[in-house]
């Protein structure tokens, strides 16, 4: 039993896809989630830099009040940049969203053509690229970078004729292809899972990586005795959510899509690391 709480970071809200799968895969685990809006996007940044910011925020959930039993990268960019890094300097078990993913989509192609999209950083890193074809050689491909669908759900545009307008186009080169299986390579994308599914049609199965990464976390839980076990946690009163950006756009998307209050609070970040600011 370890009734500490379980960490989420991301460069945004995108991560929140994957605190959703976890209130109802895992109801009963606190969370404390910090989205580093400030320093988003991710993807046109450079590895060594993603990383580090992956570790302050790492370093952060770790060491403050009771911190955390484990850490989800809830973010492919930050996850293909920095794993091995946190793997290597956080006492706790580090989990990141690729491999999941990867996973999933193997299992799930009935004709080994497999579309991924996710920002430049995911992309240029093949880090998925080279997954499925470790997973299978025989496997097709085909990765697309769509920075302007991350741009969009942080936005939180709320004309729907506009957001498919600007899904479909950044879709454009799998449209009509023979994938039957996409990878939606960035925490971000489920948000726009509706508009994803129109554009490429119900001939093709989405994949949900951040979605996929928590029975990996429930599968660490079980193996580690780790589960929460003092009281149920339904409320989610006591979870807590962070960003380095306006609280208020914040706070407005995560509500609507996780559909519960949420206590959201400001963290001051610079070279030195994160720190919670003093109006909190």
């Amino acid at each position: 039993m370890d009734n500490r709480a379980i960490g989420y970071m991301d460069s945004g809200v995108g991560g929140l896809t994957a605190v959703k799968q976890a209130l109802y895969q895992l109801p009963n685990e606190q969370v404390k989630y910090v989205g580093d809006t400030l320093r988003m996007p991710y993807g046109p940044r450079r590895t060594e830099e993603v990383a580090k910011f992956a570790l302050q925020i790492g370093q952060y959930l770790n060491e403050t009040d009771d911190g955390i039993k484990l850490l989800v990268i809830a973010c492919n960019t930050a996850t293909a940049a920095g794993l091995p890094l946190l793997q290597e300097h956080l006492p706790i078990p580090v989990v990141g969203v690729i491999q999941p993913g990867v996973e999933s989509a193997l299992d799930t192609t009935e004709n080994n053509e497999v579309g991924v999209i996710a920002t430049q950083g995911t992309v240029d890193s093949n880090a998925y690229y080279n997954g499925l074809m470790a997973g299978n050689p025989g496997i097709d491909v085909r990765q697309v970078a769509t920075p302007d669908l991350v741009t969009l759900v942080e936005s939180n545009l709320t004309d729907e004729a506009e957001k498919q307008a600007v899904v479909t186009d950044q879709l454009a080169e799998l449209i009509g292809t023979d994938i039957d299986t996409l990878i939606l390579g960035c925490t971000h994308f489920p948000l726009l899972s509706n508009e994803i599914q129109q554009a490429m049609g119900d001939q093709v199965t989405l994949v949900n990586a951040g979605a996929e990464a928590i029975n990996l976390v429930e599968q660490i839980l079980d193996d580690n005795d780790a589960r929460h076990g003092i009281y149920p946690m339904a409320n989610h009163e006591d979870d807590l959510y962070f960003t380095t950006g306006d609280i208020e756009p914040f706070q407005k998307i995560a509500e609507s899509w996780l559909e519960i209050p949420v206590t959201v609070k400001h963290l001051e970040a610079d070279d030195n690391g994160l720190s919670l600011s003093k109006e909190d």
